[in-house]
């Protein structure tokens, strides 16, 4: 059984997404970003519908090129998760996008020109219900505050930050949400704690350009548990050079473990050794395969001896412990049968479908009966 979870996040005003809320007692939102070419509306509809499967809540599409805007107009009418644009310099592409179904608008007020073009934008996103998002970077910083600082900080980065806002209080726009990003773990994590305590918009986290597979998951991990333990964000990105279909999976793997949020197998497998009666390695690989499709909350333990596996199988909904000469299955805490190594993949896959399917009728009948 898992643990509730003790954190205590703090409040925001909340901003609707699409139809994905963000803020305030919303559930906190995972993220990811295409990495294709934008004008290939093919490959990237292909991409976005992968990441839809993952159960990415929202997908970021990069908006370069006033083309690349309307080909985001296409992808838009293709695809059911929320988009947001990722707009720079040009204020015309925000504009452009807006009049095409955009869900929520990334700029950085401060770069896409004067006044005038500032209010445009705003006055199109208060008009059509759309959201911005303010995305502060350690590496783009303005050369006054370079020099000002002499390098990227925590300090400058607010200021950069508080400068933007400004220019939105001065339409009084507050329908924002407010990134905070380095790839250094503690600078954005000092970023992230100061602007906390003078806006009360959402929070969306990230470490930027953390790494690829295994080093980003890493200082992810590390820095965004680490906020998030503290009630701090919203939604959140793992930026990682990989597939990004990886940076959904790493996302809720990373709420999963906080008990912030559950989506999926929580799978609790020993890391094996001599004790164990069968591969334990092999088996947990091949699984984590057969069932990443599978996006239901189900507890299961894959355990290779009687050392802690029966504490372990009871606590879950499906356990394997290693035993000699046969296995033992637990269901729902409970010893229920003994298996061979040869039947366990198979096994243990039609026991969690099975589980999964009787859940998922559970809900729907609730949900009848509620309605």
């Amino acid at each position: 059984m898992r643990q509730e979870s003790f954190i205590k996040r703090r409040k925001t005003r909340q901003i609707m997404v699409g139809d994905v809320p963000v803020g305030g007692d919303a559930p906190v939102s995972v993220q990811s970003m295409t990495n294709t070419e934008t004008t290939d509306v093919e490959a990237t509809v292909a991409q976005i519908r992968r990441l839809e499967t993952a159960g990415a809540d929202i997908v970021r599409v990069s908006v370069p090129t006033m083309d690349a805007a309307e080909a985001f107009g296409v992808i838009r009418s293709s695809v059911r998760v929320p988009l947001v644009s990722d707009i720079h310099f040009d204020y015309r592409i925000a504009l452009r996008v807006a009049e095409l179904g955009v869900d929520c608008l990334r700029i950085n007020p401060g770069n896409i020109g004067n006044k005038n073009r500032v209010k445009a934008v705003v006055s199109s996103a208060r008009d059509k219900g759309i959201p911005i998002r303010i995305g502060i970077n350690a590496g783009s910083l303005g050369r006054d505050l370079l020099r000002k600082y002499r390098e990227p900080n925590a300090t400058a980065m607010v200021e950069s930050a508080l400068r933007n806002i400004d220019l939105l209080d001065q339409e009084d726009y507050q329908d924002y949400k407010i990134s905070m990003k380095s790839s250094d773990v503690f600078m954005a994590i000092e970023a992230y704690r100061a602007i906390a305590t003078q806006i009360d918009q959402p929070l969306h986290l990230g470490i930027t350009e953390a790494g690829g597979l295994r080093s980003g998951t890493v200082k992810s991990a590390a820095g965004l548990g680490l906020l998030l333990m503290e009630g701090l964000g919203d939604t959140i990105r793992i930026s990682l050079a990989a597939d990004p279909v990886e940076e959904v999976k790493v996302g809720f793997e990373l709420l999963k473990s906080l008990n912030i949020r559950s989506q999926g197998i929580n799978l609790v497998a020993c890391p094996s050794c001599a004790r164990q009666n069968f591969d334990v390695i092999g088996v947990v690989n091949e699984l984590e395969r057969r069932i990443e499709d599978i996006t239901t909350p189900l507890d299961v333990a894959v355990i290779g001896c009687i050392v802690n596996g029966p504490g372990e199988a009871r606590e879950a909904d499906l356990g394997l412990t290693g035993a000699s000469p046969s296995n033992l299955v637990y269901v729902d805490g409970k010893p229920e049968h003994k298996i061979s190594n040869e039947e366990l993949l198979d096994d243990l896959e039609r026991m969690i479908r099975q589980r999964v399917a009787e859940k998922q009728q559970h809900e729907q009948k609730l949900i009848i009966k509620t309605d």
